[in-house]
């Protein structure tokens, strides 16, 4: 389908149990704001909110429905960190360090705050394992268990030997986990959309099928749509791997899918043993594998594939024998749903936020870390709006370079970049 035909939501999970289905009019004619973004998934609704919060008048334009994209179709598991952080303590020293460990943390704050003020059911729950499947990952998650007892941090978390990961997980594959219960899970486009009806309801302008097809430059920004046009102060590019407005952002990062299946409601048999306390999962893999309950008990079972098409039966066939795997008891479980989505991965894995020009700024490429991430971002980019743009500027000092050929050949450059670190994830 061509891009600039609007779309509704794939046929996800989350689509099938979404609290409303989101029906914001289409933008006709001419609209002013002080800032207009581009994009409605987490990031634009994000910012939306903290904007028109601190009082700005704010429009935003999406070219299919609220949360459409990845914000709508992710693995809803709320994981702490800013991905490339290392690189950034590099970067900016050591005394940046206390503003990293706030930032890795900064999302959740936010979600958890929103959910309780505008009462947003979104089956937000805490608890979260990360996974060992060999020995050196031991080794990470003790230095991880490390970090957070010397930060003081104030939810619990521990290490897990084999046998308390077997009767938390439910399965033998792992030989130890780290638990944080300051990590969760979540229905991600229940939260996207609820945040949108928050925003809207504080004065935000939310316009679908609205696509952005140009994008005029100068004192005050211009942003042109098929039937209209708004013209601002500022201005968001908030499309991330979807986003087509600004080829100069398209071409720093990888376009990698990631998939997930959805199961009939687990039996209360499987249920006294498969993720019993009800935690999120994820191991450490670059083609990676998480699962977790949805609120009606079914398995979410998600990972990377080499693959790159949408077809629920072939998207089953990938992610059906690497759950079974993990629960053999599942192999014949009934699968009502499977999906997919682009996420958008830097080669050096920072969170790219930064402007284009005075009054335009963007967020993008969370490397897969985006219901946490997109939050933050959307706080950071509301801060440089309003004129304070220091943490702004430490990402923006890391943006990372253009991939030549990205935009053609991404899917291949992909294909080739899964083998390779599946390759490395086995040895």
């Amino acid at each position: 389908m061509p891009m600039n035909v609007a779309q509704e939501h794939t046929t996800s999970y989350y689509a099938a149990s979404a609290n409303e289905v989101t029906n914001y009019p289409r933008l006709r004619g001419e609209q002013t704001a002080d800032v207009c973004i581009i994009g409605a998934g987490f990031t634009g609704i994000s910012t939306a909110l903290t904007l028109v919060e601190r009082g700005y008048d704010v429009c935003v334009l999406e070219a299919n429905r609220i949360a459409w994209g990845a914000s709508g179709r992710n693995g809803g598991q709320m994981i702490s960190g800013v991905s490339g952080e290392n690189r950034l303590l590099k970067k900016h020293g050591v005394n940046s360090a206390d503003l990293l460990w706030e930032m890795r943390w900064a999302g959740h704050e936010i979600i958890r705050e929103r959910v309780k003020k505008y009462e947003i059911d979104c089956d937000l729950k805490s608890g979260y394992l990360d996974v060992a499947i060999k020995g050196r990952h031991l080794r990470d998650l003790e230095a991880d268990e490390k970090i957070l007892t010397e930060r003081n941090f104030p939810h619990e978390h521990r290490l897990l030997g084999r046998d308390e990961t077997r009767e938390m997980t439910g399965t033998d594959a792992y030989i130890g986990a780290l638990l944080n219960m300051g990590n969760g899970h979540l229905h991600p486009l229940n939260l996207c959309v609820g945040e949108a009806r928050a925003a809207a309801s504080r004065g935000a302008k939310l316009f679908e099928h609205s696509a952005a097809t140009g994008i005029e430059y100068g004192k005050k920004v211009r942003i042109i749509t098929a039937e209209g046009a708004v013209t601002a102060d500022f201005a968001v590019i908030a499309g991330n791997a979807y986003q087509v407005l600004e080829p100069s952002l398209k071409s720093r990062f990888f376009p990698v899918r990631s998939y997930i299946i959805a199961t009939e409601p687990l039996s209360p048999e499987n249920l006294r043993t498969i993720i019993p306390h009800d935690l999120a999962i994820c191991d450490p893999n670059f083609v990676l594998e998480y699962f977790r309950l949805s609120a009606d008990k079914r398995l979410l079972f998600g990972g990377r594939c080499n693959y790159f098409d949408e077809d629920p039966a072939t998207i089953e066939s990938q992610l059906r024998p690497r759950m079974s795997k993990i629960y053999p008891e599942l192999q014949n479980i009934g699968i009502d749903y499977a999906w997919g989505g682009t996420i958008a991965v830097p080669m050096n894995r920072v969170p790219q936020i930064g402007r284009l020009a005075p009054n335009v700024f963007y967020g993008q490429a969370y490397s897969g870390h985006g219901v946490n991430v997109t939050h933050l971002s959307g706080q950071v980019l509301a801060d440089a709006v309003g004129g304070t743009l220091e943490r702004m500027d430490m990402f923006s000092s890391l943006l990372g370079a253009k991939i030549p050929g990205v935009t053609r050949f991404g899917n291949m450059m992909v294909s080739l970049g899964m083998m390779y670190y599946g390759l490395k994830d086995r040895m």
